[in-house]
């Protein structure tokens, strides 16, 4: 077996074998492939795609690539990923909202991937934050505290570590297969007992029909089930940002308002989904009987402030300030030009999310190519939602932006992205499908 044997399948339109899956994995890991053989196989899967067999024999080879964790605690140990969107923040919330009910959360997580922001460059807006840290420090804090979110070591999933990256660059990062195997390798790594997936659907998510949502939500369903994992997926709305803030220290910052309670105006719909989707680990996990169950004691561990001790002491942990719950305004980087977004009055009848997305990217809030440094500060905020009214005085963002080039390039692309009309639109629900 060598790549061009599983290289050769795939240009012919054949996938791969099992035992081709699971050399290629084996070789990204250690190196015996080339990343223009890295990025060929993508392309490849991409265009010929795998059957059910085929997703969970990649999924289980890039899982065994390096590392697989295994735990001794006393409550059930899970997870919950997000497909990607904008404006989407709930890993940061939910985890120590979880860890409060009695679960235990290794929340293993990525980096910005295309137009969407990553939970790790999130997290790391918080000054002194580090998510690299080591397996033993890892175990300790997930033990101590119940949640820790952090970076994939370079022994735990590490063909996914270098496919991922080829993903970003070689316009593959699409594909269900590759989605699929990605994001289970390094959930299954970290010896999961349940583990629940949000899929986002719309302009901001990387599937824009209800179709193709629901393809991945039971490819990953199914690979999880038949790695040995209890999993279940929400779809979830992504036709506008799921917060009113897109960028990293800004997201963190309607984190910190929402665990600070009680839910403040225009994060209803990022408390919801965090609640609708913990609900149904619980319940997965059997931590509780019913879902409403599970859902009450999220909100009460929100409300009573057990929620933001948590995320406090974890952040501590990972090397952020002691007082960071308490002095969050002063401690998160601030953008050195900010700019309202002006428009004429009308009703935001629509949103394209993916173009809001590569705004805060191009300001330099996500990375064009493998390698780029990301700042903390820049991104949007106040971003008006659907059937919002607009105009003087009521501006469709806040641009925060490294200087005034930056900012007018970004106040153009907001004014693109966002359609004005004369009455609100019809919003459907947040939650559209549970698998």
């Amino acid at each position: 077996m060598d790549a061009r044997t599983v290289l050769s399948d795939l240009r012919a339109g054949r996938p791969p074998s099992s035992e081709g899956l699971a050399w290629f994995a084996s070789a990204l890991a250690d190196g015996r492939v080339s990343d223009a053989q890295a990025g060929a196989f993508a392309m490849g899967l991409c265009r010929t795609g795998l059957d059910d067999a085929g997703r969970v024999a990649l999924t289980l080879a890039m899982r065994d690539s390096g590392d697989r964790l295994s735990w001794d605690l006393p409550g059930p140990v899970v997870d919950k990923h997000s497909t990607g969107g904008i404006g989407d923040c709930v890993s940061l919330a939910l985890a120590p909202m979880l860890a409060a009910c009695g679960a235990h959360v290794p929340m293993i997580s990525g980096r910005g991937l295309g137009h969407t922001g990553g939970t790790l460059d999130k997290l790391e807006a918080i000054p002194g934050l580090s998510t690299e840290v080591s397996e033993e420090r890892f175990r300790a804090i997930v033990g101590d505290l119940g949640c820790a979110i952090v970076s994939a070591t370079g022994d735990l999933a590490p063909a996914d570590r270098r496919l991922y990256a080829v993903r970003d660059v070689t316009a593959t990062v699409e594909s269900v297969d590759l989605i699929t195997a990605s994001i289970l390798s390094k959930k299954l790594a970290a010896g999961l007992e349940a583990l629940v997936l949000d899929v986002k659907v719309g302009s901001g998510a990387f599937m824009a029909s209800a179709g193709e949502a629901e393809a991945l939500a039971s490819a990953l369903v199914s690979t999880a089930r038949g790695a040995g994992c209890p999993a279940a997926a929400l779809i979830s709305d992504m036709d506008a940002p799921l917060a009113p803030s897109l960028g990293n220290a800004l997201e963190v910052a309607e984190i910190m308002r929402l665990l600070a309670g009680p839910i403040p105006p225009g994060l209803e719909r990022l408390a919801d989904l965090t609640v609708a989707l913990g609900g149904r680990l619980l319940t997965l996990c059997g931590m509780v009987a019913s879902r409403e169950e599970g859902e009450g004691r999220l909100r009460e561990v929100l409300e009573n402030g057990q929620a933001a001790e948590l995320f406090g002491q974890m952040t501590a942990a990972l090397g952020g300030p002691v007082d960071f719950v308490e002095h969050w305004r002063d401690r998160l980087p601030r953008a050195p030009v900010v700019y309202e977004v002006p428009a004429p009055e009308g009703v935001v009848t629509a949103m394209d999310g993916r173009a809001l997305g590569m705004a805060v990217v191009r300001l330099g809030g996500g990375r064009m190519r493998d390698g780029d440094r990301v700042d903390p500060s820049v991104g949007l905020s106040r971003v008006a939602q659907l059937g919002d009214r607009v105009g003087p005085g009521a501006p469709l963002a806040l641009v925060h932006a490294a200087n005034d080039d930056a900012a007018a390039r970004a106040i153009d692309a907001v004014q693109a992205a966002i359609t004005l009309g004369d009455t609100a639109p019809e919003r459907r629900p947040l939650i559209l499908r549970s698998l």
